[in-house]
Order: C-alpha cells, then structure tokens, then sequence
C-alpha cells in the first residue's frame, strides 16, 4: 500500500478513502437480505438506546448518508458492509426493505481500514475494541505501531498506551467491553500483578478515574527491603504476599508451629488497603 495514502489517513476522513478505491455509483440501492455484516467490524457492542434513536430518525427522514459496500468473496450475489453497519441495523429495525449504498472494489486491508477509520472519527469503540482494531492491522497486515500511528492520526504513544490494554487479564477485558471500566480506568491497571482484584475494588467503590490512580498507586509504590528469613519456604511466602500487596511482610514461626505476621505500614492510606484486603476475604 502507498506510503503517502497511510500518512493522510484519518485525517482526511472516510471520504477520501473511498475516492481511492473505485465506486460503482453514488445512487445505488439494495435489498437489506443482499446485505451481510463486514467481518473485519472492530465494534464489537452497539449502543441500543442509540441504535433506537436512529430508528426513529430514519423512520421520519430515511437513511441520508449510504452504506458503503463490497461484494462478498464468500457469499454469492450477497454485499459486504465495510462502513455503515449500525444504519443497517436501524434500517432492518425501521422496517426498510432497502437502503441506499455505494458499492466500492476494496480489499481485505481496505475493508479493515474502512471500519476503524468510521468508528476512531465517531468515537464509536471501547478501548478494548480500538486496540483490537489496530492490532488486527498488525497481525495481519504487517503494519507496525508507526505505521497505524500514522494512518490514523494519533500519537504513537496513543497507540502503544491502546495495545497495552490487551495485556490486562481475561476478567478486566470484559469490564472493558461492558463499559463497567473506563479507558482511563483500563489505563491505570495496566502492569499490575492483582489488575483483576483491583478492577473489582475500582466497581465496589465506584471510583473516578482520578480516585483509582491513588488507590492503584499504593500498590505501585517501591517496595520496601523484606527482612531475610532462614526459612526459604517461609522467604517464599513473604515474597509472595509481598508482590501481591505492596507492602513489607514477616512471617515468624516458631517450632511448634505458632508464630505471627507481620505486615507493615507507614501511611494511613496503606493500613485502610491491608483493611480492605481483609474485610474482602473474611
């Protein structure tokens, strides 16, 4: 693909990325049954108190802006949606039993590139939706982060701080997804051992992104110096809840089995999470 067309990307918006591919005409229309959804479509949850809203807009004033679409290389006499596909949706909601479109030649990459850039310009996706988007584009197109970064108009940090929330467990993603978690909320728990324990903390409380970056700094404070046990089994479990929860913890055990712990604090902040641990699990 031409270098030059990757760096204007997003910033000259969808319509010009459909000048560079071939449009059959600008007036076309077909059946909503000839239509399927675009298998590279980022968005994975549709707004439905948005979707009904435009419903009722193309229940009085029709469908204004066309879908854009491409024959499907899968499905015979059969559309594909690259751009368009919530007014697809409302269409089939609305009772329509066809729907203008412009039928455009695109690829595979092009198809890709049509529905991020729709849904960026929007800000339609979740963060989650977003970095899978860019990372399709890396996994299967061969594109780098500098290379989305410039197709899409947005920093290469921008880029690298999205793809860094696909490293968050499997539990937080979905909060991401369900839009219980915030972008800025994704953000703060990337790099923590315990992100999924302290995703739940964030929803139980209902802290403001600006509140969990206190609560998650706690648990990104330096580590204090843990004192060497003899014991390397008893080592282990102090390293252990050491990683787990931030702070400085002796474990002393005497020979017959009784002993004590101890975990130390030296703010208020650190005794009320060595609480919380506590009240969560017991």
């Amino acid at each position: 693909m031409d270098a030059n067309k990757i760096k204007k990307g997003l910033g000259r918006g969808l319509s010009s990325l459909i000048g560079e591919t071939k449009a059959e005409s600008q007036k076309n229309k077909l059946l909503i049954s000839e239509i399927i959804p675009n298998k590279f479509q980022p968005r994975k949850n549709f707004d439905q108190e948005y979707l009904n809203d435009l419903v009722n807009s193309i229940k009085e004033r029709g469908i204004i802006q066309p879908i854009i679409v491409r024959k499907s290389e899968d499905k015979i006499s059969k559309y594909e949606i690259i751009a368009g596909e919530r007014r697809w949706l409302a269409a089939q909601k609305a009772g329509l039993n066809e729907v203008p479109v412009v039928i455009t030649e695109a690829d595979d990459l092009k198809s890709l590139e049509f529905a991020i850039v729709e849904n960026v310009q929007r800000h339609d996706l979740n963060p989650l939706e977003e970095a899978q988007g860019y990372q399709r584009l890396i996994n299967e197109f061969s594109y780098d982060q500098e290379k989305v970064s410039k197709f899409i108009g947005k920093s290469r940090s921008h880029v690298t701080n999205c793809l860094r929330i696909l490293t968050l467990p499997k539990e937080v993603l979905k909060l991401v997804e369900e839009k219980r978690l915030s972008s800025g909320h994704a953000k703060i728990l990337v790099g923590l051992d315990n992100a999924t324990f302290v995703a739940n903390k964030i929803l139980d409380k209902k802290l403001s992104v600006r509140q969990a970056e206190s609560f998650v700094g706690l648990f990104k404070k330096k580590k204090f110096n843990s004192i060497k046990n003899k014991d390397p089994n008893l080592s282990y479990l102090q390293e252990t809840i050491i990683n787990k929860i931030g702070l400085n913890v002796l474990i002393k055990n005497n020979k017959n089995n009784k002993g004590k712990i101890i975990i130390e604090y030296k703010q208020l902040d650190q005794l009320n999470k060595i609480i919380d641990i506590l009240k969560t699990y017991y």
